[in-house]
């Protein structure tokens, strides 16, 4: 799995009708910034609105995931994001002239074409993943349907669908490299049973629905009046089928390719939880409702996590900022050059490591039997670690000093001494205004908070 976030190199663009609006619409993938994440933006519409893809922004389920925000809404997007994740795709604006993305063959091989066509660029920023810390389960007895997430250090899916018919019977698929996503689910269709086709349409739904752009499953003997009103319904001269099988005889790219094209649908649903997963999916059953409902349970746990997490260090990861890259943004040099490292940097929160050593030149004077870290240094460090989240908001940082107006509710809770490795974390706790930063931070060792404090920095332009 990729460690740096990506968006790609050029914008492409591609046109068709969406299934159930039946609306044409061209629908562009444009290059985002990091942290930009996956976001629609509906061109037709007066002000251009932006959607975020977030499962709070999901308002309708009818046979795909429908998001709305900002007066706009953008239909069936599961197939689009399934696309974005299985190439790793962490940043994109999607443009869209119309209220759906085209259903192309109704799966999302054509969205990865495109993509790869458009050419994958890799960002200076780490992917921000969340990595399932316990089990979440969602069920739905009604249904017999349920998911599951468990841990894993790896992104890996495993569905199983029965539909109790003779035609479709129970079948498996499983991704156990999010790598492979192109070449093992991107082509897998969405399919209905025939029995679904007439409600499904008199339901004001699939209004671009085409034989070319699904599979339509026969699982019972037809007459062949059926099949003149079939073909009327569908706006075709013709339509056949065996005594069983696929109507007009289409041949599955896999024997399993129903249970294959449900595991892409749960790929592009869980997208919406808003960050790359790290976990083991298992899915019996599954239906947009019941991933979308599992995506709210994985989000919640992901937003409480956050709100108690202790920020981690895995030295094998490569820093968003190494020391050089810091002394091109900070002005502070030896012996007050605190910070060895940013290992996180996003528009809200920053990440910074300090190892500290016997070396450190205010050991020599500061209880020199006794080494302990003094506790200016720990805010010092903290606010250089601060400095660079106030610096990249704005879009040139080497035209300004960061400086420390205030500190308040500081507190020292453990002694640092020579071996730690200290964790800072500062996160904005509103925006920043006039170039004015309010900042929250924290500082760790091995799991345990050891300072905090509440500072204000302020950007002041070089003259």
């Amino acid at each position: 799995m990729n460690i740096k976030q990506h968006t790609i190199k050029k914008s492409i663009s591609l046109s068709g009708v969406g299934l159930h609006t039946g609306v044409e619409a061209t629908m562009t993938f444009v290059p985002a910034p990091p942290n930009h994440g996956y976001k629609f933006q509906r061109i037709d519409l007066p002000g251009q609105p932006i959607v975020d893809a977030d499962v709070d922004n999901v308002v309708d389920l009818s046979r795909g995931t429908t998001i709305e925000q900002n007066g706009a809404r953008v239909n069936t997007v599961e197939h689009t994001l399934a696309a974005l994740v299985g190439l790793q795709i962490d940043n994109v604006l999607i443009q869209l002239d119309g209220p759906e993305p085209p259903i192309m063959d109704g799966s999302s091989i054509q969205f990865v074409d495109a993509l790869q066509e458009a050419a994958l660029e890799e960002q200076n920023v780490l992917r921000n993943y969340f990595e399932v810390p316990s089990e979440v389960r969602y069920r739905d007895r009604e249904r017999d349907v349920e998911l599951a997430a468990l841990p894993l250090n790896d992104y890996r899916l495993t569905v199983m669908v029965d539909y109790n018919s003779k035609i479709l019977s129970s079948q498996h698929a499983t991704l156990n490299d999010i790598t492979l996503f192109s070449q093992e689910i991107a082509r897998s269709r969405t399919f209905c049973f025939l029995h679904e086709l007439e409600a499904l349409y008199h339901a004001n739904l699939i209004k671009g629905g085409d034989l070319s752009n699904a599979i339509v499953i026969v699982d019972r003997e037809i007459e062949d009046g059926e099949l003149d009103h079939l073909a009327d319904l569908l706006g075709k001269p013709k339509v056949a089928v065996q005594k069983a099988g696929i109507l007009n005889n289409v041949e599955l790219h896999y024997t399993n390719e129903p249970a294959r094209h449900k595991l892409l649908d749960i790929v592009g649903d869980l997208a919406l939880v808003g960050r790359p997963l790290k976990a083991q999916i298992l899915a019996a059953r599954p239906g947009h409702a019941a991933n979308i409902g599992f995506a709210r349970k994985i989000k919640k746990m992901m937003v409480d996590s956050h709100k108690s997490s202790i920020p981690q260090y895995d030295p094998k990861v490569p820093p968003v900022l190494d020391i050089k890259q810091i002394a091109n943004l900070l002005p502070h040099r030896y012996p007050f050059q605190m910070i060895d490292k940013i290992t996180y940097l996003d528009s809200g929160s920053v990440i910074g490591v300090k190892n500290v050593t016997i070396n450190e030149p205010y050991f020599t004077g500061h209880f020199p039997n006794n080494p302990v870290m003094p506790g200016v240094m720990q805010i010092e460090a903290m606010a250089q670690t601060g400095g660079i989240l106030v610096l990249s908001s704005v879009p040139d940082p080497e035209n300004y000093w960061p400086y420390l107006a205030v500190i308040e509710n500081c507190r020292f809770r453990k002694n640092v001494i020579p071996g730690d490795t200290v964790i800072f974390r500062c996160e904005l706790v509103s925006p920043i205004k006039r170039g004015i930063a309010k900042m929250h931070g924290t500082a760790h060792v091995a799991g345990q908070l050891v300072c905090e404090a509440d500072m204000t920095a302020s950007l002041v332009r070089k003259k």
